[in-house]
């Protein structure tokens, strides 16, 4: 018998200066059992980042040909794809031709290993924006990680400042590819 998703429950207070966007956000995400407590809470930072009205998860690792997040418009068609981890180039070559806006966001110990194999290939995408997570501010939210997720996170000059209860964390995005799309 396959084990179920744990699900999490989530309270955004979202303060995004460089964007002037002030939204409290609710939502449940559910945590495949093969999922990492890494690609979790990437997700959930990348559904705040790029925060726009009809963002949503989709089925997420369980569906190969979706997205992580997307925002789909009335007729269907993909708006925003984003992407978290560190897919592969043709991946993300194959979701330019099909969506408005390609957003990944990158974390991983071989993060780095990645950019330096296949950041050259994304420059010919026009519609992509890549955006660095620091792999040590990831670590420091998986030990604070608990089903009820509940953080105070102001983004400015591409800062991030997540309050956790009596817990600052500080970290920056970094933009590794920059396609104007959301977040940047």
């Amino acid at each position: 018998m396959a084990l179920p998703a744990t699900i999490y429950r989530v309270a955004i207070q979202l303060a995004d200066v460089d964007r002037n966007l002030y939204q409290k956000l609710q939502t449940t995400v559910a945590r495949h059992p093969s999922e990492t407590a890494e690609r979790l809470l990437t997700r959930v930072l990348a559904y705040a980042v790029a925060y726009e009205e009809d963002l949503a998860f989709t089925k997420g690792i369980c569906a190969g040909d979706e997205p992580d997040l997307w925002i789909k418009g009335p007729d269907g068609r993909v708006l925003t794809w984003i992407e978290v981890g560190q897919p592969d180039p043709e991946r993300l070559l194959k979701a330019a031709r099909h969506a408005e806006q390609i957003v990944l966001f990158a974390y991983g110990p071989a993060r780095y290993r990645w950019e330096n194999q296949h950041l050259a290939k994304f420059s010919a995408i026009p519609n992509l924006t890549i955006w660095g997570i620091d792999y040590d501010f990831l670590q420091q939210l998986v030990a604070r990680l608990q089903r009820t997720i509940n953080w105070d996170l102001t983004i400015t000059e591409g800062n991030l400042y997540l309050n956790l209860g009596d817990t600052t964390l500080e970290s920056s995005l970094t933009l590794l590819e920059d396609g104007n799309a959301v977040g940047s």
